[in-house]
């Protein structure tokens, strides 16, 4: 029996053509590793500080820029060195097999490669401010380092060290600008970063049942429900007490806080609705920024709060 020839589409790529598929194709790779659809959350913790708009100048503009610059090179080394390291972990997974290093469109070498780089763009970056601007950076670094070689493999600890380094972003957004740290909003956004973690566990343990995270060992579907509920309510009732006594709304501090509890309370039953009935949350980034309910929820909070802290500052 005679084999049959491939059925090809088009002609045959040359040699020269297919290096440069080749190329593209590593270079996809590359930037998949970097996680640019993970930029956003440091664009919107480090900038978190200039809610207050008295501390707005063209100085304090660049320096959270490039504090911002700063934490998404090095968020995304943390992201390159977590999948070489999960990379024989990561070819188990449904979904994560599909990565540039799990799946071998990437070799070790140009990770290693693309590393280099980026430390070296992060040193540059560092160096165009004090040192002591960048503690929180250093810091982070630390923390992940600890968690990528033990602490992301202990339940509990490696969700809350996850959600600290969400407030090591926005530690680095107030020391970039030299302002004083609001305690409640700080809480506020450390127990939403914890749930959204907690809700991406779940998910993890929905469609792997825990055989491709060690730590999922110390969880189960109805512990990540109860935790998800505490960290809701906490959440939104930090964020009500950052609104009345430390955020810059003057004497709209009431008003604000009444309008806007039930848009902070229709996000949270949105977000736990979408994990708990319909198995979300899994990339709670995307789930956020394409969910319409959430991204419509989101503009008018932001609308009622921005436009009563506008208010407060030129009245004052």
């Amino acid at each position: 029996m005679v084999d049959k020839p491939e059925k090809t589409f088009g002609p045959i790529a040359t040699v020269e053509e297919r290096s440069v598929r080749a190329i593209r194709n590593v270079g996809r790779g590359l930037i998949s590793l970097l996680r640019p659809g993970q930029w956003p959350k440091n664009v919107l913790a480090v900038s978190l500080p200039l809610l207050d708009l008295e501390i707005w100048s063209l100085a304090a503009l660049w320096r959270v820029a490039w504090a911002v610059a700063a934490f998404t090179v090095a968020s995304s080394i943390v992201y390159v060195v977590n999948d070489l390291a999960d990379r024989n972990r990561d070819r188990t997974h449904p979904t994560k097999r599909y990565r540039a290093i799990a799946s071998g469109l990437v070799s070790i070498p140009e990770v290693l490669l693309l590393l280099t780089v980026q430390f070296g763009l992060l040193v540059g970056l560092l160096s165009l401010q004090p040192l002591s601007s960048s503690w929180p950076i250093g810091a982070y670094l630390v923390l992940t380092t600890c968690y990528s070689a033990a602490l992301k493999h202990v339940p509990l600890v490696d969700v809350f060290v996850v959600a600290f380094g969400f407030g090591l972003r926005m530690m680095q957004g107030y020391v970039a600008v030299d302002t004083e740290v609001s305690g409640w909003l700080l809480t506020s956004v450390f127990l939403l970063c914890l749930l959204l973690i907690l809700g991406k566990r779940r998910q993890e343990l929905v469609t792997t049942d825990g055989a491709h995270r060690p730590a999922l060992r110390g969880y189960t579907i109805p512990l990540t429900d109860q935790l998800m509920l505490l960290n809701a309510v906490l959440s939104v009732g930090s964020y009500l007490l950052y609104l009345r006594t430390e955020a810059p709304l003057g004497n709209y501090a009431l008003a604000t806080a009444v309008l806007t509890a039930p848009l902070a309370m229709f996000g949270m039953f949105r977000y736990l609705q979408m994990v708990l009935v319909h198995d979300g949350g899994e990339n709670p980034v995307r789930m956020l920024l394409r969910d319409p309910a959430l991204v419509i929820n989101a503009l008018l909070l932001v609308a009622v709060s921005g436009g009563f802290m506008l208010a407060a500052h030129l009245a004052a």
